[in-house]
């Protein structure tokens, strides 16, 4: 049986050998940068006389590096505690397939991969009942032993919108302590 880290290297790979495959076979495979249809910039900022026009596009590329930078926030927090738990359920399931470990000790990590796997759906479900609820941008939920962290990224939450993120929160994991942080979607 193919161990995760070695499906994941070799899914990682073929992605690589497709995508390499795919730009060497594209026929503008010099042009990596997107440009909208439409967008009459490159125009724009190739004419010797519009120096305003250069630093209005290069306030907007920095504009579109710090969302890319808030974007990445949220999935680099998700891919560390994916990580974090793939590791731990490897861990067990080591313990669970190992013959040197007593039927207490199998049944104990059994029961620690439930309780990474009902986590982790938990998570899920309020991420998308966060998101419904207000229309947020992204909502990234992570439960920490004895507390919840929410992640929202919106402009601004007032009062009620924090009350009712805590509420649903308290709803899916019972009596626990709920820290909520806002990521702005503008810099």
């Amino acid at each position: 049986m193919l161990k995760k880290q070695t499906v994941w290297l070799l899914t990682m790979l073929s992605l690589m050998i497709v995508l390499s495959v795919y730009y060497i076979t594209s026929p503008d495979s010099g042009d990596l940068a997107y440009l909208p249809e439409g967008d009459d910039s490159s125009e724009e900022a190739s004419s010797p006389d519009s120096s305003a026009s250069d630093a209005s596009n290069t306030d907007a590329d920095v504009d579109d590096i710090s969302n890319l930078g808030q974007d990445q926030f949220f999935t680099t927090l998700r891919m560390e505690v994916q990580n974090e738990r793939s590791a731990e359920k490897d861990r067990l399931d080591d313990v669970v397939a190992s013959s040197s470990a007593s039927i207490q000790e199998k049944n104990e990590a059994r029961d620690q991969i439930n309780q990474i796997e009902s986590i982790s759906s938990k998570e899920i479900i309020l991420e998308e009942s966060i998101v419904a609820s207000a229309d947020y941008n992204d909502v990234l939920v992570r439960h920490d032993e004895d507390k919840v962290h929410v992640h929202v990224k919106a402009d601004q939450l007032n009062k009620t919108e924090v009350v009712n993120i805590m509420q649903m929160v308290k709803d899916e994991f019972g009596e626990i302590t709920v820290d909520v942080n806002v990521q702005p979607t503008e810099s």
